[in-house]
């Protein structure tokens, strides 16, 4: 299994985390909006009315309406990712890493309303009666290439699990069990149940759930993070200044103590923003497919407006929260994940500037730096490391107050191996001050305004709800790329082989799932866009006869 985590971590690198991707994503994006001339910009105001009905017409084929199509698809996009996704940019990158999600979002809404315009031209109605759409149609349908199709369609169900399935169940069980105390098995079969009550009745309940939920939790999460923006007025100007100059400096405040520099904020914000509103992915087309029009255009104008309401708005109140209540430059009381530990040879101080500058190089992963992981034995006294020569780094920080147990509050007296950097005892608690990231630093940060630390269960609730949401859509996502390979029958089986993953999932340790989901990812987006620059001049010409017809 290590070695299998070992491999897709390595894979990921070569993909999703090497330095050309964000290159291509932004590059695809940057294409289309100004081969179609800002159709973000100039269709802005005519997506709002496609989504009231102004263009509808009666009988248009379909299974839902515009409204409810767009909702399942932020669905399945407003999830954790706007939680915890913004807090781990802002961890890596600094505010700069904001500053690129905004960009990524703003190429985005291009590269949406292209790939969801002719994911929907070559929709199909199945033998069950329904719309069947997503990338695998136009590749199959209008490429001629099946086996790319194909390729499509099996990363659509590997990610529907390792996106929107198993890691949203364990979030979900695993932040309710430290807010209110639930057993997590408990949270999973409850949530199992429902989960099952709405996808088994296919894109119309699953469409009328989201139109209902995704709403509710949009105003819920609003409410608790204005209470913290107001009550941080004053800094949401110098935030604002950190965004932008950042982004084009790379500040070594950017961060945390470390700094980020301008490269890794970059790329660590493009892949914060893909993994947030999936623009390119090819995943909300599928979603898309199923909405009542004759126009695919006017339903690619709906879609535009995906990566603005989950980006540049959702995820910017995120990011206003993080950087006006000043939580994530803060070292705060937590127990360390193994992969955030790292004993590396040496005594380090973050007053000392060369101290400093050797640690930069080491979090920002340069070529030149010059730190090694500590390998020997550590002497621990009630506790206490009494051992010299290393220095703990936790989460891009020196951690302070250390301390070692084995559950509970049992410290722990003896030798502790430490091999490369980590401890070989696995089941070792290391507990103390450093930086944190992601749900936890979102969490805090929503401490810090009027509600005070009720302002927790606003997360918690939050949490729940776009994590549950996004299970929901990806289980449509699921559902018509089983259509495509295994024909209509095969769907039931996969639903409820969904459903028990989920619950299985509330329970379970889901990291060998992320890895696989973050090349699945790749693995979709990459042949996605590849298909959409094929299509770019039947693309330009749907579009411009759509709007000879309902332009204004």
């Amino acid at each position: 299994m290590e070695s299998l985590y070992s491999f897709l971590l390595l894979l990921d690198s070569m993909l999703g985390g090497a330095g050309w991707f964000p290159f291509v994503l932004l590059g695809v994006g940057l294409f289309f909006t100004i081969y179609l001339k800002f159709p973000q910009i100039r269709f802005f105001k005519h997506a709002w009315l496609v989504v009231t009905g102004k263009f509808d017409h009666a009988g248009d084929p379909g299974d839902t309406t515009h409204f409810r199509a767009l909702t399942t698809a932020l669905s399945g996009t407003v999830g954790t990712g706007n939680i915890s996704g913004v807090a781990f940019a802002i961890f890596l990158g600094g505010p700069a890493a904001l500053f690129w999600m905004w960009a990524t979002a703003f190429l985005g809404m291009t590269t949406k309303f292209v790939e969801v315009t002719l994911s929907h031209k070559y929709r199909v109605k199945t033998e069950d009666g329904t719309m069947a759409g997503g990338p695998m149609y136009y590749m199959d349908r209008r490429l001629n290439m099946k086996w790319l199709a194909v390729a499509f369609a099996v990363a659509t169900v590997i990610s529907s699990f390792g996106t929107g399935n198993l890691p949203q169940s364990n979030g979900i069980a695993s932040s309710l069990e430290a807010t209110f105390g639930v057993d997590p098995l408990l949270v999973g079969s409850v949530l199992g149940i429902l989960l099952a009550l709405v996808i088994l009745g296919g894109i119309k309940r699953i469409a009328a759930v989201t139109a209902k939920v995704v709403p509710l939790m949009a105003v819920i999460y609003l409410i608790g993070a204005l209470a913290v923006i107001f009550a941080n007025l004053e800094n949401i100007g110098p935030s604002f200044m950190a965004v932008i100059g950042d982004a084009f400096t790379g500040s070594a405040a950017a961060g945390g103590f470390l700094g980020a520099s301008l490269a890794y904020a970059f790329n660590r914000g493009v892949n914060r923003g893909l993994f947030s509103n999936e623009a390119g992915q090819g995943s909300a087309p599928i979603a898309h497919a199923a909405a009542k029009t004759k126009e695919p255009a006017s339903e690619g104008m709906v879609s535009l407006l995906e990566p603005f309401i989950d980006t540049i708005l959702i995820c910017t109140i995120t990011g206003l929260v993080i950087l006006s209540s000043g939580v994530w430059k803060e070292k705060h009381e937590n127990v360390f994940d193994r992969s955030d530990m790292l004993f590396i040879e040496g005594a380090y101080e973050e007053t000392n500037e060369d101290d400093v500058a050797q640690l930069y190089a080491l979090v920002n992963e340069r070529v030149d730096s010059q730190v090694k992981p500590f390998t020997g034995t550590i002497s621990v006294v009630n506790g206490v490391a009494v051992s010299e020569g290393f220095t703990l780094i936790n989460a891009r920080s020196i951690a302070e107050d250390v301390k070692y147990s084995f559950g509970g509050d049992d410290p722990f007296t003896g030798s502790l191996k430490i091999e490369n950097g980590k401890p070989i005892k696995d089941n070792l608690i290391v507990s103390g001050k450093s930086l944190v990231h992601s749900a936890p630093l979102t969490t805090i940060a929503f401490t810090r305004g009027y509600f005070g630390e009720y302002g927790q269960y606003i997360v918690s609730i939050g949490l729940m709800l776009f994590a549950f949401s996004t299970a929901i859509a990806w289980s449509y996502y699921g559902d018509r790329a089983m259509t495509y390979l295994f024909g209509p029958k095969s769907v039931m089986p996969y639903r409820v082989i969904y459903v028990a993953g989920f619950v299985w999932a509330s329970f379970s340790d889901t990291t060998l799932v992320w890895a696989l989901s973050a090349v699945a990812i790749v693995v979709m987006t990459l042949p996605n866009l590849f298909g959409i620059m094929l299509l770019s001049k039947e693309m330009k010409q749907t579009v411009n006869e759509y709007w000879k017809k309902y332009g204004k």
